[in-house]
């Protein structure tokens, strides 16, 4: 297999435990394989504004945000590509008129109500109680996005929307709704006994947004490396020469990847850049 040159990493559950840690391999794993002279891209659904500062320290090559409507190499703008307006306010009032909670993405920023925002703290709390140990101190919710207010966001910068609640099906019937337009997957928020998707134009993910970064580069799909554990991963997956997924993805969305690495607890990351090459064992 020709050694991969250049590597895309989701951030939530790959590189970031939803706001919690970072593995210290993970971090090694990076740094070391730019040493070697290998390329390590971020490639998140996150707002570029909205990325923990742990993870920007790693330190990268380049970045691919908003779930690919957003993209840069090194200091160069790839990617820009926001919502239409009017596609932007069919999402408002798709989801108004649902009574579905919803913010908003910019690239620098994220936006929603007072009330959203007090939402999505709970939906956040209630998850880290979920999967704590009853002995185990309680922290304030991390991975909660930096929000600002609704009222200041331009509707003609929303680079992607992201909704949550307690009914299950809500992704679905969204994908129903809106699948004429839009790309609807299901979030990586773990919201308990709840849903969120995501929703960007339909033709922007991280695949297709992963293809121009490696046009601009010249550099062949095949020589390239992705990694991920969540639905919005699968466009990565498809374009990159190996698509991997986290020992911690639905057992669905693995058999989507080429292959499985350890969990983000267990040296997912490092474990396979040194499989492919990236850095030594």
């Amino acid at each position: 297999m020709t050694i991969p040159r250049i590597a895309f990493l989701d951030v939530d559950g790959t590189i970031l435990d939803h706001g919690k840690d970072i593995a210290a391999s993970t971090v090694e794993a990076v740094r070391s394989a730019r040493a070697a002279g290998c390329l390590v891209y971020l490639c998140t659904g996150r707002s570029s504004g909205d990325i923990d500062a742990r993870v920007l320290a790693i330190g990268f090559d380049g970045a691919i945000t908003n779930g690919g409507a957003y993209a840069t190499a090194g200091d160069e703008t790839i990617v820009a590509d926001p919502m239409p307006r009017d596609a932007v306010e069919r999402l408002v009032d798709y989801f108004e008129e649902h009574g579905i909670l919803y913010f908003l993405q910019t690239d620098a920023a994220v936006y929603a109500t007072p009330e959203v925002q007090a939402a999505t703290a709970a939906f956040m709390e209630q998850s880290l109680s979920a999967h704590s140990d009853a002995d185990e101190p309680q922290t304030a919710p991390q991975g909660v996005p930096r929000f600002l207010h609704m009222a200041d966001i331009d509707l003609d910068h929303v680079a992607k929307a992201v909704f949550l609640g307690d009914d299950p099906g809500t992704v679905e019937r969204a994908r129903g709704d809106l699948g004429d337009r839009f790309h609807v997957v299901a979030g990586s928020m773990p919201l308990p006994g709840g849903t969120n998707g995501e929703i960007g134009m339909s033709g922007t993910t991280k695949g297709s947004a992963i293809q121009r970064v490696l046009d601009h580069l010249g550099i062949d799909p095949a020589e390239s490396i992705g990694i991920g554990d969540s639905w919005n991963d699968v466009e990565m997956f498809e374009v990159c020469g190996v698509g991997i997924a986290m020992g911690n993805a639905e057992d669905a969305l693995k058999a989507r990847a080429d292959e499985v690495t350890a969990s983000i607890h267990h040296d997912g990351v490092h474990r396979a850049f040194v499989r492919h090459g990236l850095i030594a064992g």
